[in-house]
């Protein structure tokens, strides 16, 4: 009996499962501590993607076959580096390579070396030397918290008064907590995200996503963790697409290994095509979340036997559907500012389209709403246009009284 264990509880975790269970391999899934989604196709256990011990102990004692990370915090705490230390199947990356997002400054420093092309940048500590700095540039001005901040820790500042107040918050109220300020100049294009499986110097791509940080419409309001996202990006060439592949994601894989910290999970470049080439704006470590949602949701190979593959050096079979896929997100009223949860939601099962749910869990029989973002409805269609006018349709007969969504995503490319 094949049992995996997949850490998390948001979006992109019940679109992992989703595909997971679709695998004619699999005969058992767990969900630590998993949402009312996950709970349609594995067990959820109430453990915390924090408690990495506690998920150890799970792991042996119901001999679990293949765990996958889902959220940062599991990566930033060294999970794997634990689960491999006890000889369990585990797919993420350790500690030290998931630096590659847990520290900005750990990033930014890692592609100046190798020649990865990003934003110029500084890294402060000191509020008066960052403040110094910030007014010998030009704005807009990107300030980024160098350790984590679920999504929030990124801030655009238009003006000098904007980036004054938050360099005060980041480093003198340490808003985020004790760490550095990653200071880089604004680039200006179209932004998309490309995530790769990645084992040491092996790059196996999957398709690239737009993503909508904001939490208004036309780009407006704070940021947040993405209101939406689809695949087929109109702005995007092959050659494109190839020149992200080479230049930055097999180049940055080839560069941890060079470090002598290798890198094997999910590589996700968050990448913009500027009037000067495409250029890195960040990296994660893990799925990216709406990204996964809507990538994954094209896939129609084994998602369980490709990540075998990879972990056993084998090449993994890669197939997508080349139809456009888009999502819209649906949060509780408030987000990403306070909002209250424990709303029930009536969700109907749709024949064509999925409904993924991000914060959710089950009470009393019910499914309620129990966190920012509470569910992401993805549609395809033959056209984006198609997909885009799919998953507005099946957001017209679910009760969103409690609920918020963008009206525009996938708007601007058709």
């Amino acid at each position: 009996m094949i049992k995996v264990l997949i850490i998390g509880s948001g979006g992109r975790c019940d679109a992992i499962c989703k595909k997971i269970k679709e695998s004619e391999q699999v005969d058992l899934i767990y969900c630590a501590p998993g949402n009312a989604g996950m709970a349609r196709h594995g067990i959820n256990i109430p453990i915390k993607v924090d408690e990495v011990d506690k998920l150890l102990d799970f792991a042996k004692e119901n001999q679990i076959d293949l765990t996958i990370v889902g959220p940062e915090v599991s990566l930033s705490l060294g999970i794997v580096n634990k689960f491999k230390a006890a000889n369990l199947a585990i797919f993420g990356p350790t500690k030290e390579a998931a630096q590659i997002e847990t520290s900005k400054s750990f990033a930014k420093e890692l592609m100046k070396k190798y020649a990865i092309p990003t934003a110029a940048y500084e890294v402060f500590t000191n509020y008066d030397e960052a403040l110094a700095y910030i007014k010998t540039k030009n704005l807009p001005i990107v300030l980024k918290y160098d350790g984590l901040a679920a999504g929030k820790g990124v801030i655009i500042a238009k003006t000098y008064e904007e980036a004054e107040k938050n360099l005060y918050e980041m480093l003198v109220n340490k808003e985020f907590g004790e760490a550095k300020v990653v200071i880089e100049d604004f680039l200006v294009g179209e932004e998309f995200s490309y995530m790769c499986f990645v084992n040491g110097t092996k790059v196996y791509k999957m398709i690239p996503a737009r993503d909508y940080k904001r939490i208004y419409d036309n780009d407006t309001g704070l940021n947040t963790g993405g209101m939406g996202a689809f695949t087929n990006l109109p702005f995007l060439t092959n050659d494109d697409i190839s020149y992200a592949y080479d230049n930055i994601m097999c180049k940055t894989a080839a560069a941890l290994v060079k470090e002598g910290i290798p890198f094997t999970g999910v590589l996700y470049g968050g990448l913009i095509k500027t009037s000067d080439g495409i250029k890195v704006i960040e990296f994660n470590a893990r799925f990216g979340d709406p990204e996964t949602e809507v990538v994954l949701h094209a896939l129609t190979s084994d998602l369980y036997l490709a990540i075998k593959a990879i972990l056993n050096d084998e090449e993994p079979i890669l197939t997508f559907d080349p139809r456009p896929v888009l999502g819209v997100v649906l949060t509780s009223i408030g987000y990403p500012s306070s909002y209250q949860k424990g709303y029930v939601l009536d969700i109907p099962n749709f024949s064509d389209g999925y409904v993924y749910h991000m914060g959710t869990k089950i009470k009393d029989g019910r499914v309620i709403t129990d966190g920012g973002r509470v569910l992401m409805v993805v549609a395809r269609g033959y056209t984006l246009e198609e997909a885009r006018i799919n998953a507005y349709n099946m957001i017209e007969e679910i009760d969103t009284k409690h609920l918020y969504y963008r009206k525009d995503i996938g708007l601007k490319f058709i």
